[in-house]
């Protein structure tokens, strides 16, 4: 199995987790001083928030189902002990509360570090884009 393959099973598992609502698991391949630039605010996550499955606990049970997930056009580079990842990734769930789901796309990009043989996640920075008309609205609508 090649360096990309062993990162793309760690991703796909990740989106497995993510799909079956697995707070553990979420939080399993991070390394222990991760940062992650989501999309919730505020601009920066650091680790001892990233690392806690009561935290994602929380996050997934603001959904009245559960969570679906795509990554899509993954590309993947690898030098040595360091690798970083990027994809369109599209979520969509039902928020508590509301009767419709919400669909959303967005940019990721995923950087990772090898130790003692295995591949951990160091940095994670996900983003929308936002309209450059003066609102600076999310473009919530695009697709790929």
């Amino acid at each position: 199995m090649s360096e990309s393959d062993d990162i793309r099973e760690l991703l796909e598992r990740r989106a497995a987790a993510l799909r079956a609502g697995d707070a553990e698991r979420l939080v399993a391949d991070y390394l222990p001083d991760v940062v992650a630039f989501t999309l919730a605010p505020p601009l920066a996550h650091t680790a001892p928030e990233v690392l806690d499955p009561e935290a994602k606990r929380a996050w997934l049970a603001s959904f009245d189902s559960a969570v679906d997930f795509e990554v899509r056009d993954l590309r993947i580079s690898v030098d040595g002990d360091l690798a970083f990842c990027h994809s369109l990734n599209r979520m969509s769930a039902v928020p508590r509360g509301r009767q419709e789901p919400f669909t959303l796309w967005y940019r990721s990009t995923v950087c990772l570090r090898r130790v003692d043989g295995v591949w951990r996640v160091a940095h994670e920075h996900d983003s929308t884009p936002f309209h450059m008309d003066g609102s600076f609205s999310a473009a919530l609508d695009l697709t790929p």
